[in-house]
C-alpha cells in the first residue's frame, strides 16, 4: 500500500494564500486605481474579493471532495470526465492564465527596476529585459528542483504583510488618523462601469485563493484546513488593501503625478511618507513580492502541465520526471519558454507605446497583459461553478467537508459575476487571449491527444498490503512491541528486519515490524507522478524479504515532500516504541531531524550491522544520558544470550574519562561481563580496536542536539563510524526519547564533559601528571 502523507498545516497554508495573493496587484494597481476613481478604488477591490470568494467557495467544496494537487484542472476533469475536450481546454486555459499572470508578475517587477534600480546608462535595454531574465532564473531553479519549507514561507509571508503596513503606518503618521479618514471619505469618484472596470483588473490579485487548493494534496485535514485558510487569506488581503487604498488618496503626490507614474506610483507615494528609506523599503518589498509570487505561479503552471501531460492531453514529456532533479522538467521549461514569450510579446514587441514594430499599429503593454491572465483565469472559475452545480446532481451521496451554502443560486451568480468581470477587461487582452486560446483548441483537436497514463501503465504492487508471517493487516491491529524500520535502499531491507526482531525480542509483547519506504516528492512534482516509483520500490522490498522472522510484519510505500517528515508522523500515528534505520550516508539532515525529534528510542544501524552481530555485544563505560538510557536493552540481550564487553578507554585527556563502575551495575543479571581497561589516543579509537578484537557489534549512545554537539565537542559516534567503517566493526548508535528533563541533562553533559577536560588539562601544565599505573 502507498500512502502519501501532507505536511501542510493551516498556518502554512494561509500563508501561501496570503503570500500568493500580495504580488504586483496591489504595488501595481493601487496607482492606477487611485488615479482613475479615487476612494471608490476600495469599492472595486471588495467587488473583486466577493466575485473571488463566490468561486473560492465552489473550490472550498472541490477541495474537500478531492484532497489532490491539481486545483480548477482536476476538478473539472472528475466531474466532466467524458467530456475531453472541455477539461483539456481549462487546463489549457489555467496554464496560460498562470503563465500570463507571472508574465504580469514580472513585466510589472521590469518597471520597478527601470525606475527605481537601473542606472541612466543602461536604459537603453528593451523593456522587459529584468523580467524576461527573472524568469529564466527561476525557471532554472524551479527545474533543479529547489524547495521552500513551511517556515520559509511563513518568513517570506509576514516581510510582505510587514511592508504593507509600514506603508499604511506611514500615511496615518503623516496625515493623523482623523484627516486621514478625512480625506479618503471626501474623495469617491468615477461611475459605476469605471468602478467595475477597476474590479476587472484587481481580479488578479485574489487569485492566489486557488493556490490553496491547488496544494491540496499536502495540507493537514483538508477538508477542514483548506476552507479555513482560502476564506482567511482573501478576508485578510481585502482588509490591507482597502487600507493600501486609503493611503494612496492620502498621499501628498499630485493626482496627476500618481496618473504619470503608473504601475510604479506606489513607490514615488512611499518616498513622500516615509523618505528615501520608505521609498527603498517599499520598492525591496514590491520586487520581491512579484518574484515570489513568480515563483508559486510557475510551479502551479507547471504541475498542470504535468497532470496535462499524466492524461494525455499535452506531450507525453510533460509528465516526465527528471532522472536527477525529481521535477517535472519539460513542464517547467515549456511554462518558463511561455512566460518569456509573453513578456517578450506584451512588453518588447508590442508595448503600449513605440515597440519594435509600432508600425503595425498594434500597441499592447501591461494593461492588455493583465486582460489577458485575467480572461484565462476567469474562464475557468466560470467553469468551475457550472461544475459544482453538476458535481452535486452527478454525486449526490458523495461526502462533502464543506458545502457552499445556496446550490445553485451561489454558483450561478459566480458566473455572472466572472463574466461581468471579463466584459470590462481592457479589449486587447481579451481579444488576445481568445485568439490564443482557439488556435490551442484547433491545435489540439488536429493532434487528438495521447491515452492516459493510467492506460499504459499498471500497478505493480497489490492493493492488499499482506505480507510477512501474520500479514499486513494483522500486525496493523496487533498492539505489541512495534519497531518502525524506515528503508531507503530495498537491498537492505532482510538484514534490517532481522536486526530490528533481534532487538524487539527484548520485550515481553510481540514484535510487530513496520517497515516503511518514502519516495520523496520536491516542490515542483506533483505527488501522483511519483507514485508508481514509490509502488515499484515498495514490491521490491517484498521481494527482498522472506516469511521467517518470527513477528508480524507490515510493509507501506508512502511519498512525501519531506521524508524526516513522514518518518516521525508515522512513528506518531503507530505508537512506535522503537525506531531502527540507517546512518547517515548521503541525506543526513534527514536523519538528524528524526534522531532530535523522535517521540521514541532510536537506534542507527550502519551498513554491516546485522542480527548475527548481537551475539556479541561492546559497549564503553560511557557517561551521558544515552548511554544510560541504552543499558537496560544491552542487558536485556545479554540476558537472552548474548556475550557482553565493557570497554573502559582511557586517553590524555583525563576530562573525558568515564568509570566502568555504573555501567557495570546496570548489567545485572547478567551471567559474565567481560571488562576491558584499555588506553587509546582517543576514546573512539579504545573502542574501535576493542571491538575489532572482541568481534560482534558496538554499541554507542549519542546526544539528539548533534549539530550542538559537532559544533563544540566533537563527535564520538561519527568518529567511531569513520573508524568501524576500516576495521568492518559492525556499530549501533542509539539515541533515548527524551523529555525536557532530559533534553536539559543531554544539553549539561557535554558542556560539564568539555570543563572538566579543560580544567584536567590546565592541572598537567601546572605540573601534575596523571598516573596510569
Amino acid at each position: 500500500m502507498v500512502e502519501h502523507t501532507r505536511t501542510l498545516d493551516f498556518k502554512i497554508a494561509f500563508a501561501i494564500g496570503l503570500g500568493t495573493m500580495i504580488a504586483a496587484g496591489i504595488f501595481s494597481l493601487s496607482g492606477t486605481a487611485v488615479a482613475a476613481i479615487g476612494s471608490s478604488a476600495v469599492i472595486a477591490f471588495v467587488i473583486a474579493a466577493v466575485i473571488a470568494g463566490v468561486t473560492a467557495a465552489a473550490y472550498s467544496e472541490f477541495a474537500s471532495v478531492y484532497s489532490e494537487n491539481g486545483g480548477g484542472y482536476l476538478f473539472c476533469s472528475r466531474t466532466f470526465e467524458d467530456r475531453d475536450l472541455l477539461t483539456y481546454s481549462i487546463g489549457m486555459s489555467l496554464f496560460l492564465g498562470y503563465t500570463g499572470t507571472t508574465a504580469f508578475y514580472l513585466a510589472t517587477m521590469d518597471e520597478w527596476v527601470v525606475r527605481f534600480l537601473l542606472p541612466e546608462a543602461l536604459h537603453f535595454l528593451p523593456h522587459g529585459t529584468a523580467g524576461v531574465a527573472t524568469a529564466v532564473l527561476l525557471g532554472v531553479l524551479n527545474a533543479r528542483g529547489t524547495e521552500e519549507s513551511g517556515s520559509f514561507q511563513l518568513l517570506v509571508t509576514g516581510a510582505k504583510v510587514a511592508v504593507l503596513l509600514a506603508f499604511i503606518g506611514g500615511a496615518f503618521a503623516f496625515r493623523g488618523p482623523s484627516v486621514a479618514v478625512s480625506k479618503f471619505a471626501g474623495n469617491f469618484g468615477g461611475g459605476p462601469v469605471d468602478i467595475l472596470t477597476i474590479s476587472a483588473l484587481a481580479f488578479i490579485t485574489f487569485f492566489g485563493f486557488s493556490a490553496i487548493a491547488a496544494s491540496a494534496g499536502e495540507i493537514i485535514e483538508p477538508k477542514r484546513t483548506v476552507p479555513r485558510a482560502i476564506a482567511a487569506s482573501i478576508l485578510t488581503v481585502t482588509v490591507l488593501y482597502a487600507l493600501v487604498i486609503v493611503a494612496m488618496v492620502n498621499s501628498p503626490i499630485p493626482a496627476e503625478v500618481i496618473a504619470q507614474e503608473g504601475e510604479t506610483a506606489m513607490g514615488r507615494v512611499a518616498a513622500s511618507f516615509l523618505g528615501s528609506i520608505g521609498e527603498s523599503l517599499i520598492v525591496a518589498g514590491a520586487i520581491f513580492s512579484m518574484v515570489s509570487a513568480s515563483n508559486a505561479s510557475i510551479l502551479a503552471a507547471s504541475s498542470i502541465g504535468s497532470l496535462m501531460g499524466t492524461r494525455g492531453q499535452a506531450p507525453r514529456r510533460f509528465s516526465r520526471i527528471h532522472p536527477d532533479y525529481g521535477t517535472p522538467s519539460w513542464s517547467v521549461a515549456t511554462a518558463t519558454a511561455t512566460i518569456v514569450a509573453l513578456i517578450v510579446f506584451f512588453i518588447a514587441l508590442f508595448p503600449a507605446e513605440g515597440g519594435l514594430f509600432s508600425g503595425l499599429g498594434l500597441h499592447l503593454g501591461l494593461n492588455a497583459l493583465t486582460g489577458f491572465a485575467t480572461l484565462n483565469l476567469l474562464l475557468p472559475l466560470a467553469v468551475v461553478n457550472v461544475a459544482l452545480i453538476y458535481s452535486r446532481r452527478r454525486f449526490p451521496d458523495i461526502t462533502r467537508g464543506f458545502r457552499v451554502p445556496g446550490v445553485p443560486v451561489v454558483p450561478v451568480i459566480g458566473v455572472l459575476a466572472n463574466l461581468g468581470l471579463i466584459y470590462n477587461l481592457p479589449p486587447k487582452g481579451v481579444v488576445t487571449g481568445l485568439v490564443l486560446t482557439g488556435a490551442m483548441v484547433v491545435v489540439y483537436l488536429a493532434w487528438g491527444g495521447a491515452p492516459e497514463t493510467e492506460d499504459l501503465l499498471r500497478e505493480v504492487v497489490p492493493e492488499t498490503p499482506a505480507s510477512g508471517a501474520a500479514g499486513a493487516e494483522a500486525a496493523a491491529e496487533t498492539g505489541g512491541f512495534r519497531v518502525l524500520v524506515p528503508i531507503a535502499r530495498p537491498g537492505r531491507a532482510a538484514r534490517y528486519v532481522e536486526l530490528a526482531a533481534a532487538l524487539a525480542k527484548v520485550s515481553d509483547e510481540d514484535p510487530v515490524i513496520h517497515v516503511l519506504n518514502v519516495t520523496q516528492v520536491p516542490d515542483q512534482t506533483p505527488w501522483e507522478s511519483v507514485q508508481d516509483t514509490a509502488k515499484a520500490r515498495t514490491e521490491r522490498i517484498r521481494s527482498e524479504l522472506g516469511d521467517d522472522y518470527g513477528v508480524d510484519l507490515l510493509i507501506e510505500g508512502h511519498t512525501c515532500r519531506d521524508v524526516a517528515f513522514d518518518i516521525l508522523q508515522t512513528a506518531r500515528d503507530d505508537d512506535a516504541d522503537l525506531i531502527l534505520m540507517g546512518y547517515p550516508e548521503r541525506h543526513q539532515d534527514v536523519t538528524e531531524t528524526v534522531e532530535r525529534e523522535a517521540p521514541c528510542d532510536v537506534f542507527f544501524a550502519d551498513k554491516t550491522a546485522s542480527a548475527d552481530a548481537l551475539d556479541v555485544i561492546n559497549i564503553g563505560a560511557g557517561g551521558g544520558p544515552h548511554h544510560q538510557a541504552v543499558l537496560p536493552l544491552v542487558n536485556a540481550l545479554g540476558q537472552l544470550g548474548s556475550d557482553l564487553h565493557l570497554i573502559n578507554v582511557s586517553t590524555d585527556d583525563e576530562g573525558a574519562n568515564e568509570a566502568s563502575g555504573t555501567t557495570l551495575d546496570a548489567l545485572e543479571g547478567v551471567e559474565t561481563t567481560q571488562v576491558h581497561n584499555v588506553r587509546a589516543g582517543t576514546v573512539a579509537d579504545g573502542l574501535v580496536e576493542t571491538a575489532a578484537e572482541n568481534g560482534g557489534v558496538l554499541v554507542i549512545g549519542a546526544s539528539r542536539d548533534r549539530w550542538l554537539r559537532q559544533a563544540l565537542f566533537g563527535s564520538t559516534p561519527d568518529e567511531v563510524i569513520a573508524l568501524a567503517a576500516d576495521r568492518d566493526v559492525p556499530v549501533l548508535v542509539y539515541a533515548s526519547q527524551t523529555g525536557v528533563s532530559g533534553r536539559l541533562s543531554e544539553r549539561l553533559f557535554p558542556v560539564t564533559r568539555y570543563l572538566r577536560k579543560r580544567l584536567s588539562r590546565s592541572g598537567r601544565k601546572q605540573g601534575s601528571s596523571p598516573d596510569w599505573n
